[in-house]
């Protein structure tokens, strides 16, 4: 049977196996890495330590030092580049070959080591494949060989293992995300496949999680977890979604919108909160999509100063707001997010998903996006009764600084969201993202019509095309797949 081979397009898919590979190996275990210089050998080797040490501090490489040793919470682990040795005589002498049988050992140039090379040991060879590379992976006896099978196991048969260690079989597909996250029901749970080789990372969503739960609030509560590999068992909140009880009793609506606006002032900022903050250059980034996927999308073309201008636009526009930070922000907080548990008490009432991107913000920001849904319409009288219901509860704030601020964060969140849903089409083949841009470029508009935001208005005023349904229809014949 030929020797199985991983490619690896980009530097998350490398991380990935190495994430992968770290949450497998045992004291023992001996990994060989061959390759040519810059085949990514060290990179793969720092992502196995790094999961196995829980940091992402830095890893040298040890060239000059020769070996390196690592005490993690599963045992020790020796990192080993043998590129200055020349034979086995050399490799002895550093102490090497003790470690075979007590730690796991990652070797960078193995053919150094000569008859020094462990009989039972999984080889890893590193090549450039296109942009990217490849990884073959080579067996030399029973351990490696199962240690290789479970490497190369597909991902669901990744995820039914992990279930299975909690008793849990059968998974059933929850359709529906606009990310590459996965959800599933588990028997009464729910389990949440995040492939970090997809750019996805549950460490964010575990740690918000936990600070949600701190504060009382009803994150769903964490049953079971494989970091490394990116699976999570969560308990399911049910199917109370806010939006669908609205569609089912518009008279919930007001009373449901007033629980997610109180909650909003537990979400003050606390010194432990190890989140980044949302600062401009991050507004400014995500800003940028707009420029990047709507317009082109449009037919603009779009030039380097004309990108300039708009990041420039931003940078005056919000450089106040951006610095304004005190909340915890969680980003999507909307009606399709938020599911009603009347059983619980106070804030608690509200269940919270999807805010593994929260930052530490502005607080007008969650509520911008609970009232300007991509979604779902919110009467201008509800929107407006929600804004006065949060200002009664935060007397310290200017009420027109505060709905300056609100508009200008409307404006870049909705700028980016226009950006996204064209990324959705034009990249990932979703076309029905599309129909969602027109009631987004309204609120973009209304954000807009204030005095708050002068420069992001005059760009888009001269350069950015309105979303017309002749438009729409011919963005999606010529994107949607």
């Amino acid at each position: 049977m030929a020797d199985p081979c991983v490619p690896l397009p980009d530097a998350r898919a490398t991380d990935a196996l190495g994430m992968r590979l770290s949450s497998l190996l045992r004291p023992g275990d001996t990994v060989l890495l061959e390759g040519d210089l810059g085949a990514g050998k060290s990179t793969l080797a720092r992502a196995v330590i790094q999961t196995a040490l829980g940091s992402d501090e830095p890893v040298p490489s040890p060239t000059f030092t020769l070996t390196a040793r690592y005490d993690t919470p599963g045992g020790t682990i020796v990192h080993a580049d043998l590129y200055r040795l020349s034979g086995p005589e050399d490799v002895e002498e550093t102490g090497l070959a003790d470690d075979f049988a007590e730690a796991v050992t990652l070797v960078e140039w193995p053919d150094r080591l000569g008859d020094l090379r462990p009989r039972d040991a999984l080889t890893i060879v590193l090549e450039t494949e296109g942009e990217g590379r490849r990884a073959t992976l080579r067996a030399s006896g029973p351990r490696s060989t199962a240690l290789r099978a479970a490497v190369t196991m597909p991902r669901d048969m990744q995820l039914s293992a992990f279930l299975a260690v909690s008793g849990f079989d059968g998974p059933v597909p929850v359709p529906g995300d606009a990310s590459n996250r996965r959800y599933f029901h588990v028997g009464p749970h729910i389990a949440m496949d995040a492939p970090h080789a997809k750019g996805e990372d549950v460490r964010p969503f575990v740690a918000v999680t936990d600070m949600l739960r701190g504060r009382g609030l009803s994150a769903p509560a964490l049953l079971a977890q494989d970091i490394p590999n990116g699976f999570l068992l969560l308990e399911n909140l049910g199917t109370g979604l806010f939006a669908r009880l609205c569609e089912a009793d518009p008279g919930q609506e007001a009373a449901l919108y007033a629980a997610a606006v109180d909650l909003l002032h537990g979400l003050a900022a606390r010194p432990g909160d190890a989140v980044p903050p949302y600062d401009l250059a991050v507004m400014e980034r995500e800003a940028m999509l707009l420029t990047d996927w709507w317009c082109p999308a449009a037919g603009v073309a779009v030039s380097d100063d004309l990108r300039a201008e708009w990041a420039g636009a931003m940078r005056t526009d919000l450089a106040e707001v951006a610095a304004a930070r005190s909340a915890l922000v969680l980003r999507d907080y909307h009606a399709e997010n938020l599911l009603w548990l009347p059983q619980r008490d106070g804030d608690a009432r509200v269940g919270l998903l999807d805010y593994q991107d929260a930052l530490v913000g502005h607080p007008a920001y969650d509520l911008v996006s609970l009232l300007e849904d991509a979604r779902r319409d919110v009467s201008p009288g509800l929107a407006e009764a929600m804004v006065a219901r949060f200002l009664t509860r935060r007397p310290d704030l200017d009420g027109a600084a505060f709905r300056r601020d609100y508009d200008a964060l409307g404006a870049q969140r909705n700028a980016k969201i226009v950006g996204i849903f064209a990324r959705l089409c034009m990249r990932d083949g979703k076309p029905r993202y599309l129909e969602m841009i027109p009631r987004v470029w309204a609120h973009l508009m209304r954000d807009l019509s204030g005095d708050g935001t002068p420069g992001m208005r005059t760009f888009i005023e001269r350069h950015v095309p309105a979303p017309t349904g002749a438009l729409l229809a011919r963005i999606a014949a010529e994107h949607g797949r």
